[in-house]
C-alpha cells in the first residue's frame, strides 16, 4: 500500500519589528498559518523591550515612570544582560543609552555631539551596578540612568518566535530578526538550514558582501558590527559601539563578530560584547566560553580583511 499523505508546506512570513525586518519560514504539520499569533507575539514584546516605541514599558523606565511594572520579557532579558555584563568584565552594558543617544545612533534620534564634557558627565549614569530590580520594579541610583536593550532584546524575540514554533510541532524552522538567526532542522529541499555571514563593507546592503555560509541546526547565530552604522567627522569614523568606560566609540580593528550559541539572546549579547572588546580581548572570552562557536573579521596592518574562527565554526563552513 502506497501512502498519499502529502509533505507539509512551508510557510514564509516577512514584516518589521523592532525597527527592523523579520523573515520568519516554517513547516506547518498541520498546514496551518501562525502568522497572526506570530505578529501579535512581537507586538507584544515590543511593548515590553521596544526602545522605538514611547509607549513600551523600557521607554516608560526610562521616562521615570513610577507605575511601569516589569513583566516577564523584561525580567528575563535584564537577568542575562546581568550575566553578560558580569561574564564579559563589564563591557556588555545596557545602561550604555545616555552615550548611545549622545553620539546620535540611539532612540532619540539626536544629532551627534563630540563634547567632552558633557561625556564625561555622562558616565556618571553608566553601570549595571546603578540599577536593578527590586519586587516588580525597577530601581536606579540616578534618573539619568537609562537603558539601551537593543544588543540582547531582539536575540530574545527571535527565541521567543522559535519557541512558539516548536510547541506548535514545527519540527523544521528558520527564524530571522533583523540578521539574529535561529535555525531547525531542514529547509524545505531537505537540506540544513544555510546561513550567511556578510563580509563588514561599509554601507553595503544585504546580502551584498559574503564573507561565508554555515551550516545552522537547533543553534541561534547573531552578529555585531561597526560597518553599517557610523559617521564620519574631519575624515574620522565614529562608529556605534560605546566603550562604557571612556564613553567614546571604540576603536579598534575588530570589524564584526559573529557567534553561535544555543539560543539567540545568548548569541546576540556575546557578538556585542566581543564587539565592545576588541579582536584579542574577543579571543580571550571565547576560548574562556567552550558554550560558544565565534567568527571575528579585522583587518590588519594592510587594511586588509582577515578572520580568526573557533574550531567548531570552523566545522560548519560551507565556504
Amino acid at each position: 500500500m502506497f501512502s498519499c499523505e502529502q509533505p507539509a508546506p512551508y510557510i514564509k512570513h516577512t514584516g518589521r519589528t523592532q525597527g527592523t525586518y523579520y523573515n520568519i519560514t516554517y513547516e506547518s504539520p498541520d498546514s496551518v498559518d501562525y502568522e497572526k499569533e506570530i505578529v501579535q507575539l512581537l507586538r507584544d514584546f515590543s511593548e515590553s523591550l521596544s526602545i522605538y516605541n514611547p509607549n513600551s514599558l523600557i521607554s516608560r523606565i526610562n521616562q521615570n515612570d513610577s507605575t511601569a511594572i516589569v513583566d516577564d520579557f523584561f525580567y528575563t532579558v535584564f537577568n542575562k544582560s546581568v550575566e553578560i555584563n558580569q561574564a564579559s568584565g563589564g563591557v556588555f552594558d545596557i545602561t550604555v543609552a545616555p552615550l548611545v543617544n549622545l553620539w546620535g545612533f540611539g532612540f532619540t534620534g539626536d544629532r551627534p555631539e563630540i563634547d567632552p564634557k558633557k561625556i564625561d558627565s555622562l558616565l556618571q549614569y553608566v553601570g549595571m551596578d546603578k540599577i536593578r530590580i527590586e519586587g516588580n520594579q525597577v530601581v536606579k541610583d540616578f534618573p539619568g540612568v537609562m537603558l539601551d536593550m537593543n544588543a540582547v532584546a531582539k536575540g530574545y524575540s527571535v527565541d521567543l518566535v522559535a519557541s512558539f514554533l516548536k510547541e506548535k510541532g514545527c519540527r523544521n524552522y528558520l527564524v530571522n530578526i533583523g540578521g539574529e538567526i535561529v535555525a531547525q532542522g531542514v529547509n524545505d529541499s531537505g537540506i540544513i538550514w544555510r546561513v550567511e555571514i556578510e563580509r563588514p563593507v561599509d554601507r553595503a546592503g544585504h546580502g551584498e558582501a559574503r564573507q561565508a555560509i554555515v551550516r545552522l541546526n537547533n543553534r541561534a547565530m547573531a552578529t555585531s558590527g561597526n560597518y553599517r552604522r557610523f559617521f564620519e567627522i574631519d575624515g574620522v569614523k565614529y562608529a556605534h559601539t560605546i566603550d562604557v568606560k571612556t564613553g567614546y566609540p571604540v576603536r579598534h580593528n575588530l570589524l564584526s563578530a559573529t557567534v553561535v550559541a544555543d539560543d539567540c539572546m545568548t548569541a546576540d549579547a556575546w557578538a556585542t560584547a566581543c564587539m565592545a572588546s576588541g579582536l584579542e580581548k574577543s579571543i580571550e572570552l571565547l576560548s574562556q566560553h567552550t558554550e560558544l562557536e565565534g567568527l571575528l573579521i579585522y583587518s590588519d596592518e594592510n587594511g586588509n580583511y582577515k578572520v580568526y574562527s573557533t574550531e567548531g565554526m570552523n566545522a560548519i563552513y560551507v565556504q
